[in-house]
């Protein structure tokens, strides 16, 4: 088996989603499957982008090619004050005080969480996270429960959705109401229902409920969801190779990598 992979290391979107306050036990999940190549031998051809004539020679091809951030269709998006959500997450792309995050999904309450985070660790250190939970630990107070201290955040954040429903509906049921109530300790705005009318110097200009508004923000960020990055899929099948497609290649619409990983292993045991 070889792995190609455009990136000098592994982990695709993995890689975008540890940086995400909370979720750097994805550290782990990469150690785990790096020490499994390594186990299993397979070569491993990291920062070479494949191309078709790359793939001559192979009895089955697996195109796990991820996805690229969609760009919705809203005057002024090519603005300065633009970004993706991989300029920020992977690229580390300057953001400013004052911020638009377009589109509520998973993704968009990740970059929110990223923006508004102290630095203080508080998924890493207990005492941290009790404190700004006012959990007390030590039980003198009522219940064990006291004020939560919560550091005031650097930047002003609002999140925005099409939908009219609740932001943050399809998140875990039993996970969303957590990621809910810890951006609005942040001070982070929501925003549903939303017509996303034009980006200028000024700002985001909305419609909502009918009437019109202005977010006067430094930079917004696109999580508008995902397209799948097909190309080389479409090269082969018109060469007639064998290929097949996994993960957000497969289907972009929400990232899901229990579900990659399942069509991995599922196809490495058929084929």
């Amino acid at each position: 088996v070889t792995l190609f992979d455009a990136a000098d290391e592994i982990g695709g979107q993995l890689n975008v989603a540890r940086r995400v306050p909370g979720k750097e036990e994805f550290d782990e999940t990469l150690r785990y499957f790096r020490t499994r190549l390594a186990e299993e031998d397979v070569e491993l051809r990291l920062g070479a982008r494949a191309g078709s004539a790359d793939l001559d020679g192979f009895d089955e091809v697996v195109l796990a090619t991820g996805v690229e951030p969609r760009t919705p269709a809203i005057p002024g998006v090519g603005h300065p004050s633009v970004v993706s959500y991989l300029d920020v997450l992977r690229d580390g792309a300057e953001v400013g005080d004052r911020v638009a995050v377009v589109g509520a999904g998973g993704i968009g309450f990740d970059v929110a969480e990223f923006l508004t985070d102290g630095g203080d660790g508080a998924s890493l250190d207990p005492e941290v996270f009790f404190r700004q939970w006012g959990v007390d630990t030590g039980y003198a107070d009522r219940g064990g429960l006291r004020a939560p201290e919560r550091p005031k955040p650097g930047r002003t954040v609002h999140l925005i959705q099409r939908k009219a429903t609740k932001v943050g509906a399809g998140l875990g049921k039993t996970t969303g109401w957590i990621h809910r109530t810890e951006l609005r300790h942040r001070g982070v705005t929501m925003i549903a229902g939303a017509s996303y009318d034009l980006i200028d110097d000024e700002g985001l200009h909305l419609t909502v409920d009918g009437e019109q508004h202005l977010l006067p923000v430094d930079t917004v960020v696109l999580c508008a969801g995902q397209e799948p990055r097909r190309e080389l899929y479409e090269e082969l099948r018109a060469a007639g190779r064998p290929v097949h497609l996994i993960g957000g290649a497969d289907v972009a619409a929400e990232l899901d990598a229990k579900r990659a990983i399942r069509q991995g292993t599922e196809l490495a045991a058929e084929l």
